[in-house]
């Protein structure tokens, strides 16, 4: 079967360009003594569309100007002299080319040659015949040879590309189809929000899922029962991977693709957004030569992220880190990832015991989900072992007693436990268009005296522009609580004291989830309903 992205004569496939094809830069222009444009540059909208979209595609070429008869364009490979020979000889110009940077090239192919998927769907849109359409809401009428073969076919393939392209280039973490009676919806999630795209005709159904269930490895001709796959392709040079999982509804298969794309990880706490004390704090905790660190939170709030950046800054070829999780998110350099397979009977728990097997060093155990697992990380701990790993609870402190719930002992749990960090993840204030303004009346009641204090009666937030898509926002930071464990706070933890009472014994320079995402607001980083909205289900804590 087909496990990557087909392309066809039709349209260069954007999602399989090999990185050498991409690869331009300040210092090789500089050598060829060419241009180098890294700020957006003036672009007479008459140039760009002397080239088709297929050539821009396929030569990574744009047209910006005209001067002095000399046809300027931008590539993100200048060395390629047999590219810019064709383009002189499709325009009927003299060429001279200039390097650009690849995020100024993205902007300038999107603005001028969008071949969307809401446009190629568009398109399709009138290919159909009502007894199509007909088939369409019926799809119990449609046999598997027809789906495959609609699904091979090259117009579809191209849409279901541009689709995952869009959403890549989107910075989108997940793309969902939700089959309903009359239509088929596309979203894309983008910073935790699903956003709405261009629906694709109904009719297109049937061949858009089985498409993707190609593509995924999954059998095409059951459509009754829950299926996961995994789709494996190159974006400009690098590696992205997407889970795959679809469901059967009411009408038609759900599917849901969680993109996986490493390279917009951020795999630095800077990066998350976390505040330098607290930085110094993690550091000392990774330092340590054996115990457990917990990080917390709900589904979505960025937990693996937050220890993926702790697992790359700890590495070090001298030690011996070793994974195990459900399932594999991101591959890391120099550290053995096991994935969780319950079907051949390797659980956490039973990872974790041929884990301890291997003589490592560091462990990262994906989630802490019942006694056993919570028991062996336990002992390894105790057995002098680091250990990582994540929980699920609404606050750090409430992490402790999540582990005295599964039955793991209270003096067992103040022996080990090094650190919990809680977290939770908002909406970062778009930097293009944020601006100033008073705290309006419906969030002023909402904050305590002192957040008003801190915040002095003003506000940042965005506007919308072109480059946050018109939401004011851009990319996500987190709101952090950190508590590691000191003499008292241990002796209270053995005493198995219940989260409220632990709660007061935190240090006065304590700084929960909420004022954290307090300071980052003032700081103009993030907006006061996303700290909020993140962090509510902490306030009774």
């Amino acid at each position: 079967m087909d496990n990557g992205i087909s392309t066809s004569p039709e349209l260069p496939d954007p999602t399989n360009i090999e990185p050498d094809v991409i690869q331009g830069s300040e210092q090789c222009c500089l050598d060829l003594g060419l241009m180098w444009i890294s700020e957006p540059p003036e672009v007479d909208d008459n140039i760009p569309v002397l080239i088709d979209a297929e050539l821009a595609v396929r030569l990574r070429t744009i047209p910006i100007a005209l001067d002095a008869g000399q046809l300027i364009v931008v590539m993100l490979k200048p060395d390629d002299i047999e590219a810019s020979d064709e383009v002189a000889t499709i325009t009927g110009y003299p060429v001279t080319r200039a390097g650009v940077t690849d995020e100024i090239f993205s902007e300038l192919m999107r603005k001028y040659f969008g071949t969307t998927a809401a446009r190629m769907a568009e398109s399709l849109g009138g290919q159909t015949s009502d007894d199509t359409e007909e088939g369409a809401h019926n799809l119990d009428t449609i046999e598997a040879d027809d789906i495959h073969r609609m699904a091979e076919e090259p117009t579809l393939i191209n849409l279901v590309n541009l689709i995952l392209l869009e959403a890549i280039q989107s910075r989108a973490s997940d793309v969902h189809i939700e089959p309903f009676e009359t239509e088929l919806k596309v979203k894309y999630r983008i910073d935790g929000i699903l956003i709405e795209q261009p629906p694709p005709p109904k009719h297109l159904q049937p061949a858009l899922t089985g498409r993707i269930k190609i593509m995924s490895s999954m059998n095409i001709a059951e459509r009754y029962v829950p299926q996961d796959g995994h789709i494996a392709l190159r974006f400009e040079g690098r590696k992205v991977d997407i889970r795959v999982s679809t469901v059967p509804t009411l009408y038609g298969e759900s599917v849901v693709m969680r993109i996986l794309d490493k390279s917009a990880l951020p795999l630095d706490l800077v990066s998350l957004g976390m505040a330098e004390a607290m930085r110094n704090e993690i550091d000392a905790l990774i330092a340590k030569p054996h115990g457990l660190v917990l990080v917390t939170g709900p589904t979505g709030s960025g937990k693996t992220t937050s220890l993926y950046a702790a697992l790359s800054k700890l590495y070090d070829p001298s030690k011996k880190i070793i994974t195990i999780e459900d399932p594999v998110e991101y591959e890391l350099s120099g550290i053995n990832q096991i994935p969780v397979n319950p079907k051949r009977g390797l659980t956490f728990a039973t990872g974790l015991r041929s884990i301890l097997r291997q003589d490592p060093d560091v462990i990262f155990v994906g989630e802490i989900r019942d006694a056993e697992t919570a028991d062996i990380a336990i002992r390894s701990a105790l057995t002098g072992h680091l250990i990582f790993s994540t929980i699920h609870t609404n606050d750090a402190v409430s992490s402790i007693g999540r582990l005295v719930d599964m039955g793991v002992e209270p003096y067992l749990v103040a022996s080990v436990l090094e650190g919990v960090l809680a977290q939770r993840l908002g909406r970062r204030i778009c930097s293009d268009c944020k601006e100033e303004v008073p705290i309006t009346e419906d969030l002023s009641h909402r904050l305590s005296k002192e957040e008003q204090e801190l915040l002095g009666g003003k506000m940042w937030v965005g506007r919308g522009c072109d480059k946050c898509n018109n939401t004011g926002s851009r990319g996500r930071i987190g709101y952090f609580e950190l508590v590691t464990l000191t003499g008292k706070f241990r002796a209270a933890v053995s005493e198995n004291l219940p989260a409220g009472q632990l709660t007061v014994l935190l240090p006065d320079s304590h700084t929960d989830m909420r004022r954290d995402g307090m300071i980052k607001v003032s700081q103009g980083l993030t907006t006061i309903s996303e700290v909020l909205r993140a962090t509510q289900d902490t306030d009774e804590i």
